[in-house]
């Protein structure tokens, strides 16, 4: 009887659909499943599109995200506005952007209660001047200037205490083709107070009509050749680095004084030009403080500082030129380990659950020759940053890399940043099979409670699908192993059975993405 074997429920090649499942084809021509528009919401706003994937181009992965974003809206858009909030509020996105995007697009939104909160969500979700001119231009490309917008615009200006709105008003002028000039004329916000009017004034007519002492410091300082007179300026009113005339920025001496109260997003965009100008040595004062400032895991969760953000700075900082000019500095190798500190700080605080966990990596050529999100990394590198995380945290731990072949990955809680993303940047083993971690544990008897698969989804090479090995898995081991689909690419795909409680799919990039792995291995 072959009946059987050609409609098998517990073994189906993954070019085939798993009989009576509702998987669906992915770009590779295997099947999987559908996450729910309101997960691919979440990828989306976490992962962006910038630069497509492997199988699918930058435009159309835009067109599928901001067209799911608006079926959303659709369904309830004052929910969609509360996710974009959420996340970009805790930081849990590499970038901002694709949050800017879809509160745009709920702006548009043809429903009162979605625009409305939309506009009340705009200070929140654009809280400095460059993610205002982001906005700016986003709607000036989709929907145009109605009162709403011109009202929610002039609230995010009176919204901000004059202090603050000096500082932006001051570090971010111009983007996008706006600026606050043009913003301000725009959307004629009336002054919520004295201050608010002087700062107006001076930034649509440049005139200092009234008394801001911060205001003169500035231009005083637009116009000063001396160094130590900048110094005394900055010092006295915190001035960040975009108000110091380009000439006065060669100083060691300046760059010192920017740095005492530099920001902590500041200060890790700036390490390679501290380092230059010698204001970060080997054993000084203001690299102590720089560790310090690195070793402070409540510090960088407060600054919205991204993990993703930290390895990049990790990997552009030890190489010791910029990528583009000329730039050379000799990396301080205490920075660089406390950089390698900073990114697992940047996680929510997670403890260790106790559970045996086996970390499989997609290093197939989908995921190396896929950008991950906007970070500038490969997908599977990004991969073996995000894997280190569970390595310094959990006791029990096999980290391995798979695509059409299985094998063990040199990863261990002591293995650096640099040296997790190397590893894994020369793996390509071709094509893909999801399955091969169940597989692997199966026939070598491995006691696993949850596999962690790092991947793109765009599995398709087995002779069984993910979810029937894990099925195998748990009959043969008798034990109740979950399955925790961490996706890398900002597909609507996975390989995680909706209907199975034991699986788990999850945003790779997403900053609570430890914390929520810890939880669902304790459920």
């Amino acid at each position: 009887m072959k009946y059987a074997k050609l409609f098998n429920v517990k073994q189906t090649p993954q070019s085939e659909p798993i009989p009576n499942s509702g998987q669906m084809p992915n770009s590779a021509g295997g099947y999987v499943w559908t996450i729910d528009p309101w997960k691919q919401l979440d990828r989306f706003l976490i992962l962006g599109t910038e630069g497509g994937t492997y199988y699918v181009d930058e435009r159309k992965l835009t067109v599928d995200g901001a067209t799911n974003v608006l079926a959303c809206i659709g369904r309830d858009g004052p929910r969609v506005v509360s996710r974009i909030a959420e996340i970009s509020e805790a930081g849990r996105a590499p970038k901002n952007d694709p949050a800017i995007f879809a509160l745009a697009l709920c702006t548009a939104s043809p429903n009162e209660a979605t625009r409305k909160a939309a506009f009340e969500a705009l200070p929140s979700v654009c809280r400095t001047g460059t993610h205002l001119f982001q906005f700016a231009a986003v709607v000036k490309e989709l929907r145009g200037w109605g009162r709403g917008i011109r009202s929610a615009v002039g609230g995010w200006y009176n919204g901000k205490e004059p202090n603050d709105l000096a500082y932006q008003a001051i570090k971010y002028r111009q983007r996008e083709g706006w600026s606050h000039r043009d913003l301000l004329r725009l959307t004629h916000p009336k002054p919520r107070t004295e201050h608010h009017r002087v700062l107006f004034k001076w930034i649509v007519d440049n005139e200092l009509t009234g008394n801001s002492s911060r205001l003169a410091a500035i231009e005083e300082l637009a116009a000063t050749t001396d160094a130590r007179r900048a110094i005394e300026l900055i010092r006295e009113f915190d001035l960040p680095r975009e108000a110091i005339p380009t000439k006065l920025l060669r100083s060691t001496e300046v760059w010192a004084a920017l740095f005492e109260r530099m920001p902590m997003t500041a200060l890790i965009r700036n390490l390679a030009t501290l380092t230059k100008r010698r204001v970060l040595t080997p054993y000084g004062e203001a690299t102590r403080r720089t560790i310090e400032a690195l070793s402070d895991g409540d510090r960088i969760r407060r600054a919205r500082v991204h993990p993703i953000a930290i390895a990049i700075a990790r990997a552009q900082y030890s190489a010791g030129r910029g990528l583009l000019g000329k730039a050379k500095w000799r990396p301080v190798p205490r920075i660089t380990d406390a950089l390698d500190e900073a990114f697992g700080l940047a996680f929510a605080n997670v403890e260790p659950t106790g559970k045996r966990f086996l970390l499989a990596i997609d290093v197939s050529g989908s995921m190396s020759g896929s950008p991950a999100g906007a970070s500038g990394l490969m997908a599977s590198s990004a991969a073996a940053a995000m894997s280190l995380v569970t390595l310094r945290t959990e006791h029990t731990v096999t980290p391995m890399a798979f695509a059409d072949s299985f094998r063990a990955l040199d990863l261990t809680p002591k293995t650096s940043l640099a040296e997790a993303i190397a590893r894994t940047e020369g793996l390509s083993f071709g094509a893909t099979d999801c399955a091969l971690p169940m597989l692997w544990a199966t026939e070598m008897a491995i006691p696993v409670d949850v596999f962690v698969i790092y991947t793109d989804n765009e599995t398709w090479f087995g002779e069984i699908h993910p979810a029937q090995a894990l099925a195998r898995y748990r009959e043969k081991m008798g034990i109740a192993a979950k399955l925790v689909v961490m996706a890398m690419t900002p597909t609507e795909f996975t390989i995680a059975d909706p209907s199975d409680p034991g699986m788990l799919d999850v945003v790779g990039f997403d900053a609570s993405s430890p914390q929520a792995l810890s939880e669902f291995a304790l459920m």
